[in-house]
């Protein structure tokens, strides 16, 4: 069973479940989780093989979507970002009766290029015994990653003090294909669904409009201006708006 933060909010709204991104975790959502539980009771999970769940030998789409479905006891919203998404896609087609809305944050079901697999080397290659604090790996991490707003995120999942990273980082490695891939599914989600992305990010283009409206008929979008691939860190308040907006529709 997947680990959880609950934020409670009134019991009278269909509940929304956050599953995050590759390397993020359930803590990234906290800000926004309640925000959004003015209006529902908001679940954020930590996905396989990070933050507080379990780790397991695969990290795959339909078993994503499995570990999504476990903890939803009859039905919810759901709201995914980036690999978080494509989980929740394939939860929403494979167990159709768990979602009532859909909402995909800056992601598209289809297969990327862009390998994570440097982040993951570069953490790998950190001396943990040469850890003391947070600094100190930072230091240590900017050897292979420049940008301080990549390594400040990755850092949230290094357990300083017990100087081991919360994530699998040997399995997220191994199935880093499956990762930025998308697994070939069949059927139809014909609930409401939101493509919500960032104005300044490629992930999702027009060249994936056909693809998405073939599995996901209902499906609208919408961008945030000035935000890229992190656009609930990036934009929040709007964000919140986009995603309130969209539920209490």
């Amino acid at each position: 069973m997947l680990e959880a933060n609950t934020y409670d909010g009134p019991s009278e709204t269909t509940p929304l479940l956050i599953a995050h991104g590759l390397f993020g975790s359930a803590r990234n959502w906290g800000v926004v989780a309640k925000r959004l539980s003015e209006d529902r009771t908001v679940r954020a999970v930590d996905m396989r093989n990070h933050g507080e769940s379990p780790w397991f030998d695969a990290h795959r789409y339909p078993q994503m979507a499995d570990d999504l479905a476990s903890v939803i006891p009859e039905q919810a919203d759901v709201l995914g970002h980036s690999m978080g998404g494509k989980a929740a896609m394939v939860l929403a087609l494979a167990h159709q009766e768990k979602v009532r809305k859909l909402i995909v944050a800056d992601i598209a079901p289809v297969a990327y290029s862009h390998t994570q697999t440097p982040l993951i080397d570069a953490m790998r290659d950190l001396d943990l015994d040469q850890v003391e604090t947070r600094g100190d790996a930072d230091r240590q991490l900017q050897a292979h990653i420049d940008d301080a707003g990549v390594r400040a995120f990755l850092l949230q999942s290094l357990d300083v003090k017990a100087r081991r990273w919360r994530l699998n980082l040997d399995v997220l490695a191994d199935e880093m294909d499956s990762i930025i891939g998308f697994p070939q599914v069949s059927g139809t989600f014909d609930g409401p669904t939101l493509f919500l992305s960032g104005a300044n990010s490629d992930y999702v283009q027009p060249a994936h409009r056909a693809t998405i409206r073939q599995l996901f008929p209902m499906a609208r979008f919408a961008k945030i201006p000035g935000a890229g691939h992190w656009l609930h860190a990036e934009k929040p308040r709007e964000f919140e708006a986009a995603v309130s907006a969209f539920l209490n529709a």
